[in-house]
Order: structure tokens, then sequence, then C-alpha cells
């Protein structure tokens, strides 16, 4: 173990984390993210982005119904930009002082990963939602597909276990 833990320490040592990365939507995992993303940054005197997608409001219309006009939903798009101030503020009260955010709305994973490319991002820290393997096979994994599709690393914080 302990050569693992030399390997490790070596590799994190010459990591080239100039930028980093994070998504936030407000979740205790995605605050717990946050935490090491600035942990990170001020590790790696590197410069810190903090994304927040507000995810499309899904809009189902019957096929044998006629066509009728719905109510167009409300936004998210203010609790999200809200969420990107708050973490801007806390990293720069942590002393990052590149920090930088990002509020977009849409699919979340593809405004994610468009953010990380613009961004030339060398790690992207995400929380996960801790879906079981059902939900995740109905709903998806936002995190699953960040890992698949990130063209950077990505650190996927994971609610705590709990012992028992």
């Amino acid at each position: 173990m302990a050569l693992y833990d030399a390997a490790v320490q070596s590799w994190m040592d010459r990591a080239p984390f100039h930028r980093i990365a994070v998504a936030t939507d407000g979740s205790e995992n995605a605050a717990a993210a946050l935490a090491i993303a600035i942990d990170l940054a001020k590790r790696y005197s590197a410069d810190l982005l903090v994304i927040a997608v507000a995810p499309l409001a899904p809009v189902f219309a019957s096929p044998n119904e006629p066509l009728v006009p719905a109510a167009v939903p409300q936004s998210t798009v203010p609790r999200y930009r809200e969420l990107i101030d708050a973490a801007i503020a806390e990293a720069r009260s942590a002393g990052i002082p590149n920090v930088s955010g990002v509020c977009e709305e849409g699919v979340v994973v593809d405004e994610v990963l468009a953010q990380v490319g613009a961004h030339r991002s060398d790690l992207l820290i995400v929380g996960s939602r801790g879906l079981s393997a059902a939900k995740r096979l109905v709903l998806g994994s936002v995190s699953a597909a960040l890992v698949t599709h990130a063209p950077c690393p990505v650190l996927v914080v994971r609610p705590p276990t709990t012992a028992g």
C-alpha cells in the first residue's frame, strides 16, 4: 500500500491542474464537490470555473390530443445564477483569485461538456446523486455521462457512506 500511496502522491505533485471546473446544482454532494474544487485550486494555484445548468423543463403532449398552447414553465435560471454567485464568493473568500462562473440553460451534460471544452479544463469535479442501479437505468446519470465524455479527468464526489 505504501508503494501505491507514493505513486499517487508523486502523480499529484506533478499533476498539471491549471484550470479546474466544478459543476454545481445546489445539492449537498455539489457543495462537497465545490469544497474539494476550492481546495485543489488553492493547492495548485489553478483557475476555477463554476458551472451551473438550469435543466430545460420537459413538455409532454399526447399524440391523441389536439395541440393546446401551454403556459411556458418558469425558468429556474435565476436560482442557478444565485448558486454561481454564492460559489464564486465562497471561492474568493477562500483565497482563489481567478474564479469565474457560468450559468446556462439546457441539457445538463451537453452544457457542462461545452463549458469544460471552452475553458480547456484540466480537471472536472462533480457531485454524485448516488442513484440506485434502477433509478440510474431509468433516469441516466449525469456524472457517468461526464466521466464517459469529458475531455479531461473527472472527479466524482460521492455521498459519505454510513457505517452500520
